[in-house]
């Protein structure tokens, strides 16, 4: 097979214009290294936005791959497989679940969870139980339903008219909450860590109102674990690390490793409500996605990788108060684990794109949340030593970002 030479130009060629990537193509990676066409190397802190758990081209990830590859890749749905059953069976004895549904992203896992929350109100209390409420700067992906869900507007401009009875409330208000829930409401759909919105996390009391509120209206408790589930905040999902249990949980990004793969979990009160015919994936829980997921989560769902997200976070922390104490430009360093967000002071407010572009050249990837948040979301094995690298990388670009734009003031 003939390989053609391809350019960053290309893409603006051939590809619709929803993206604007970054100037290199990256071509190969290992562990918390990437190198692009012109053999340049990058640290990375931004793990394919917090997919790659495990780094890049993890041996055991990639021997798994190979294996199924020579054995089954796709049946449908109209046969179940082994990896399938193996993955699910893990997922519900490591959480508060009873069944799962496998999808190909976390999208897809998000608007089942939403079809299921309105099939439950729907079967269980009738058709006017369909209101979900979620919240101001939530994120649940870019189907129609789930963007709607999402509390971003500017996500919505331009494809309205967009699905009705939904409407959102600030997060970590739960004064809001009990104000805009009713007898009507079938589900609160929130993220235990808003990722997209700026790396915030609620309040233990906010996560125990918010169980307790639903419990009072009989409405269902969606967490949408995309970003913070597998690992990222040292539990395997952000949920345990509180008292509170939801009916529905959506996982996917770390889930694969790398490879494309979501799921819903539920509770056994819930699940009857998707019988027969009511939902489905022509790829979900295929075979090759199922058993890399499994291998996946049997290396991170261990104390030696769970416990270590903790102590990689302190080193972050520690290198971005020795950058903050030499440059002075974050206000806040917030998130779990290594979901890390670290916002800009206002005067910088605005600018988070000019970060990150300046740490592409100098030689580390990360990612922001919104204009004014720089985000880090790298392997839960990234070694340390890839860690003060990668800052010191960090630390050259921050001068050279600081230095242009005084310089242009």
């Amino acid at each position: 097979m003939t390989s053609t030479q391809v350019t960053r130009a290309d893409f603006d060629e051939v590809m619709v214009p929803n993206y604007n990537p970054q100037q290199f193509i990256p071509v190969r990676g290992a562990g918390s290294r990437v190198w692009d066409q012109n053999d340049n190397e990058y640290i990375d802190f931004a793990g394919g936005i917090a997919v790659n758990a495990l780094g890049h081209a993890h041996p055991k990830l990639v021997e798994t791959l190979k294996e199924q590859a020579d054995k089954l890749w796709h049946l449908s749905n109209t046969c179940t497989n082994e990896p399938a059953l193996r993955l699910a069976q893990k997922l519900t004895a490591a959480t508060f679940a009873d069944k799962v549904f496998f999808a190909n992203s976390g999208g897809e896992a998000n608007e089942a969870a939403f079809k299921l929350a309105r099939k439950y109100g729907f079967d269980n209390f009738g058709p006017e139980k369909n209101e979900i409420i979620a919240f101001h700067q939530g994120f649940h992906g870019r189907t129609l339903f789930t963007v709607s869900v999402g509390g971003q507007e500017k996500y919505r401009i331009g494809f309205e008219p967009v699905p009705g009875g939904i409407s959102h409330v600030p997060f970590n208000d739960l004064e809001a909450l009990k104000e805009a829930i009713s007898d009507r409401t079938c589900a609160v759909v929130m993220e235990p860590i808003q990722g997209e919105g700026g790396v915030l996390s609620p309040s233990a009391d906010f996560m125990r109102g918010v169980r307790e509120l639903c419990d009072q209206h009989n409405a269902l408790l969606v967490l949408d674990e995309v970003q913070t589930g597998v690992g990222r905040t040292g539990k395997l999902y952000a949920y345990m690390h509180s008292d509170v249990k939801p009916d529905i949980l959506t996982t996917a990004k770390a889930l694969g490793g790398g490879f494309p793969i979501g799921a819903m979990l539920c509770t056994d009160k819930v699940a009857p409500s998707l019988n027969f015919g009511t939902h489905g994936s022509t790829y979900g829980g295929n075979p090759l996605g199922c058993a890399v997921a499994e291998a996946a989560l049997d290396i991170i769902n261990t104390p030696e990788v769970l416990e270590q997200v903790n102590t990689k976070r302190a080193l972050f922390e520690a290198e971005l108060e020795k950058l903050n104490a030499k440059h002075g430009i974050f206000k806040d360093v917030r998130g779990g684990g290594l979901l890390i967000g670290a916002e800009l002071t206002e005067e910088w407010h605005g600018k988070a794109a000019k970060f990150l572009a300046g740490a592409r050249d100098a030689g580390v990837m990360i990612l922001v949340a919104g204009p004014n948040v720089l985000r880090f979301t790298p392997s839960l094995i990234i070694p340390d030593a890839d860690i003060i690298e990668g800052m010191a990388r960090l630390d050259k670009a921050l001068e050279v970002v600081i230095k242009a734009e005084q310089a242009a003031a």
